[in-house]
C-alpha cells in the first residue's frame, strides 16, 4: 500500500510541476511584446549552448526567461543602451539541430559581454526596430553594420 501511495504522491507532484511550467508560460506569453528567443549560454562547445526561453521587450530591457523553469525573474536582461548587433547568419553545423533551420543567428556586443541570440526570421525587424528606438545620444555602439544572412 506505501508503494501505491508513495507512486501517487510522485505523479501529483510531477502533474503539479507540469501545470507550473505551463501556468508560468501563459503568465509571461501574455504580456505584449514577448518573442521566443533562443539565447546562447555557453560557448564551450562549437553549436552547442543554446537554451530556448520567452522573451519580453520592458522599456530599454529585454528580459530573458528560461522555457523550462519555474522561476519568475529573468535568466538574462539585455539593455538597449549597451547593445548593438554585430553580425547576422544562418545556423550552420551543429546549431541545426538545437535551432529551427529557418531562424536567424545574431551576434551582438555589450557592455559586459559578446551575446549570440536566435530569433524567427519575423522577429528580426521587431528587435532591430528596438534596439534602434533608443534616445538620442544613447550609445553609438549601433552604427555598426549588420550583415545580411548568407545562405
Amino acid at each position: 500500500m506505501r508503494i501505491l501511495e508513495g507512486i501517487a504522491i510522485g505523479a501529483l507532484v510531477l502533474v503539479a510541476v507540469v501545470a507550473a511550467l505551463f501556468l508560468r508560460r501563459a503568465v509571461l506569453a501574455r504580456h505584449v511584446g514577448t518573442i521566443i528567443l533562443y539565447l546562447r549560454l555557453s560557448n564551450l562547445l562549437d553549436g552547442r549552448g543554446w537554451a530556448p526561453g520567452l522573451a519580453r521587450y520592458a522599456g530599454d530591457q529585454l528580459r530573458w526567461h528560461r522555457m523550462f523553469s519555474l522561476a519568475l525573474r529573468p535568466r538574462r536582461v539585455l539593455n538597449r543602451t549597451g547593445l548593438a548587433v554585430e553580425s547576422r547568419r544562418r545556423p550552420v553545423g551543429p546549431e541545426c539541430l538545437s535551432l529551427p533551420e529557418d531562424w536567424v543567428v545574431l551576434r551582438c556586443t555589450s557592455y559586459h559581454a559578446p551575446v549570440e541570440i536566435a530569433m524567427s526570421p519575423s522577429t528580426v525587424p521587431s528587435f532591430l526596430t528596438w534596439l534602434e528606438a533608443a534616445p538620442p545620444g544613447a550609445a553609438s555602439l549601433r552604427s555598426l553594420p549588420v550583415q545580411p544572412p548568407t545562405e
